[in-house]
């Protein structure tokens, strides 16, 4: 896993239960790789509760990554999408300006604001961190505070994961201004490989073509931030 980039993802398989995408968030020239859990259904929970000594199996990198700007950047996640976010802050040269936004709905749920200004510190740099119910932070949603930014800076490169709704905003409030904008989708994904077609949104196969996409691109896919697949692979509104 030494050679994986911001963006990219492993398939991590808990013998017995269930494979699930994970973006990964440290990776050494050792081989050794660290992912950060959040227990949500049967194959995070099992994850979580892995014991020292009991093995899992992890395949890939898979996906692509981040065409990454130089200058004045802007990173916003939200969730377990402030992983990539954070591997993406590894890559940034010395002298880039960099803003990070991260959303929560509250407190509890406000993770790596330290450690993003930790891995900035020698950056100029800011890390401004919203709650949607005002416990922490700057009151309201992150998109909100991503309005205001891009009507105030003329950023060279924006780049965002986290809840579909949440990127769709940033992607487009990014593109009416032409400013440059990626983000990394997550979707449903059993395979990893583009053979089941669960992770798909319109023709794009996200672990095939992704997890990455252009904003010019996604403003053309008419499921982006509209639908999702469920479990059984049927459209449903977000």
């Amino acid at each position: 896993m030494s050679s994986v980039l911001p963006g990219q993802f492993a398939m991590v398989w808990i013998p017995g239960i269930n494979e699930l995408p994970m973006s990964v968030m440290i990776a050494q020239e050792s081989g050794k790789a660290a992912f950060t859990v959040r227990k949500h259904g049967p194959a995070s929970t099992g994850l979580f509760n892995v014991k020292v000594g009991q093995q899992i199996g992890v395949r890939g990198p898979y996906g692509n990554s981040f065409d990454l700007k130089q200058g004045k950047l802007l990173l916003v996640g939200g969730g377990t999408g402030l992983v990539p976010m954070m591997r993406l802050l590894t890559h940034i040269k010395p002298n880039d300006d960099v803003t990070v936004l991260i959303g929560a709905k509250s407190k509890n749920e406000v993770f790596f604001e330290d450690l993003a200004n930790n891995l900035l510190k020698n950056n100029p740099h800011r890390v401004i961190v919203t709650t949607d119910d005002g416990t922490y932070g700057e009151k309201g949603f992150v998109t909100s505070m991503v309005e205001k930014l891009v009507n105030e800076i003329n950023f060279d490169g924006i780049y965002t994961c986290g809840p579909e709704i949440m990127m769709y905003k940033t992607v487009q409030l990014a593109h009416s201004r032409g400013l440059f904008v990626q983000a990394s989708l997550e979707r449903m994904m059993k395979c990893g490989v583009g053979i089941c077609g669960s992770c798909c949104v319109g023709e794009d196969l996200v672990c095939k073509d992704g997890t990455v996409f252009d904003g010019d691109h996604l403003i053309s896919n008419k499921e982006f931030g509209r639908f999702h697949r469920n479990k059984a692979g049927i459209l449903e509104n977000y």
